[in-house]
C-alpha cells in the first residue's frame, strides 16, 4: 500500500504567529473528501438551509476514556488515517489533553521529543514511526507547525469539550443515462446564455 504523504519534515513553514487552521478545512482522501469546521461552517449560516437531505440523529452518552477512544476512532475513520498515522494521533490527542488552556481551548502543542518519547514520556513507537505519522497528520490539516517542536491544533479535530458529531452523508449515484441528459441540459442552457 503506498501512502500519498508530501510533508518533508526539515522543510517546513513555519507560521510561528497565526493559525492557518482557523479556518473550516476539505481534504480529499481515496474515496471520499472530508470537511471539518464548527456546526455554523458545515451548514449555510445565513439561512440554516440545507436541502433534500434526510437526517437520523443519535445521542449515546460515554465515559471520558470510552469518549475519547469513540472521538479517535471517528477521526481516523473520516480521515482515512493509516495505523502509524492513528497511533501518533492518540498521542497527539494525549499531549493535547496536558496542554493548559487558555480562552477555554489549547490552540497549540508542544511536541519535542526525546528520550523514548514526548517530553521524554514513552509513547510505544520509535522517533521514525512517530515522523510518519507527524507527516500524514500535517499533510491531513490536523496540526501546522508553529515552531520546529510546537504545532498550531485544528480546532475542529482538536478541544476539550464534552461532545462531538460525526455526519456520514451518503448521495446516490447518477446513472450514465442521468450524467448525459444533465450534460445535455447545461449544453443547451450555455447555448440560451450566448443567444
Amino acid at each position: 500500500m503506498s501512502l500519498d504523504v508530501k510533508t518533508n519534515l526539515r522543510k517546513l513553514s513555519y507560521s510561528p504567529v497565526v493559525n492557518p487552521l482557523i479556518e473550516p478545512q476539505q481534504i480529499t482522501t481515496k474515496r471520499r473528501y472530508v470537511r471539518s469546521g464548527r456546526a455554523e461552517d458545515l451548514v449555510n449560516p445565513a439561512t440554516g438551509e440545507v436541502h433534500g437531505v434526510a437526517t437520523i440523529h443519535q445521542v449515546e452518552e460515554r465515559d471520558d476514556a470510552e469518549f475519547v477512544k469513540v472521538f479517535a476512532a471517528g477521526v481516523a475513520a473520516s480521515y482515512e488515517l493509516t495505523k502509524t498515522a492513528q497511533g501518533v494521533f492518540k498521542v497527539v490527542i494525549d499531549q493535547y489533553q496536558r496542554t493548559p488552556m487558555s480562552r477555554g481551548f489549547a490552540d497549540s502543542i508542544e511536541l519535542f521529543w526525546f528520550g523514548n518519547g514526548i517530553d521524554g514520556r514513552d509513547v510505544g513507537m520509535t522517533a521514525k514511526t512517530f515522523q510518519r505519522g507527524l507527516k500524514e497528520l500535517l499533510d491531513k490539516r490536523f496540526l501546522y507547525p508553529k515552531t520546529s517542536s510546537s504545532f498550531w491544533t485544528n480546532p475542529a479535530l482538536f478541544f476539550k469539550g464534552d461532545r462531538v458529531m460525526f455526519i456520514k452523508e451518503y448521495r446516490r449515484r447518477k446513472s450514465t443515462a442521468d450524467n448525459q441528459i444533465q450534460a445535455a441540459e447545461q449544453s443547451q442552457i450555455k447555448e440560451l446564455e450566448s443567444v
